[in-house]
């Protein structure tokens, strides 16, 4: 089932995506033994093989017995990936452009939309990314930290774990916490538990005072810090 629900994010239906599976572990397969093989109907599995072929994740094989070959899952993905990619760019163009307000305070709820809203704030940071969290939520985040060093921002973290990254400067705190503290360019700010092992909520906002609370905040701990000479990379 979580392969399924995976192979959904590509934009195939449950039923796509079982027969899709089936079809890997064959060279080619007739309609009749794809439903055979899974259990689905045979109208729905015409109609699910039509839907693989209009989705580029099969091909149809013309000849005395029409049957249907998988595209491999990489080139599958790959080719949905580029799609998308084009589509959003697309999208970008012709919509107006709009980010989260800056006033008020906004409740994520769930490690997905967590982790994704992190990605964002950093992919979408100009100056400066500050950072406190446990090795687990770093290693998670680690393309999107070495691609704002690539970029030169400045990127300082803040953790208990032995996380490394080049061109960033990190700051080693004594325990972990399963508390997560980002702020990137002194305007947006996002906190919360993230590994407690209850359901993950973090509170996102650019209102001032709470950028400023945080700020300092950081601020005092890594004073702190560098008073025990934690401080380890550059």
């Amino acid at each position: 089932m979580e392969i399924i629900d995976e192979l959904k994010y590509f934009g195939l239906t449950g039923q796509e995506a079982a027969i899709y599976i089936c079809l890997l572990s064959r060279e080619q397969m007739t309609g009749y033994e794809a439903a055979k093989e899974t259990g689905i109907s045979r109208s729905n599995t015409y109609t699910a093989l039509a839907g693989l072929v209009e989705k580029g994740a099969a091909y149809v094989m013309e000849g005395k017995v029409t049957t249907y070959t998988a595209v491999p899952i990489g080139e599958f993905c790959r080719n949905r990936i580029h799609k998308l990619e084009a589509l959003r760019d697309d999208l970008v163009k012709h919509l107006p452009a709009r980010k989260l307000p800056v006033e008020g305070y906004i409740t994520i709820t769930g490690e997905e939309k967590i982790i994704r809203q992190i990605r964002n704030m950093i992919d979408d940071a100009e100056a400066r990314i500050y950072v406190a969290a446990s090795g687990k939520v770093l290693a998670t985040i680690r393309p999107e930290l070495e691609r704002a060093v690539g970029r030169g921002l400045k990127v300082v973290v803040i953790t208990a774990a032995a996380f490394g990254l080049g061109g960033a400067t990190i700051y080693r705190a004594r325990h972990e916490t399963d508390q997560l503290r980002l702020i990137t360019d002194s305007s947006r700010v996002l906190t919360g538990g993230l590994d407690s092992g209850e359901e993950p909520i973090c509170l996102y906002s650019g209102k001032e005072n709470l950028v400023v609370l945080f700020k300092e905040a950081l601020k005092n701990e890594i004073t702190l810090i560098q008073l025990t000479g934690s401080e380890t990379g550059h």
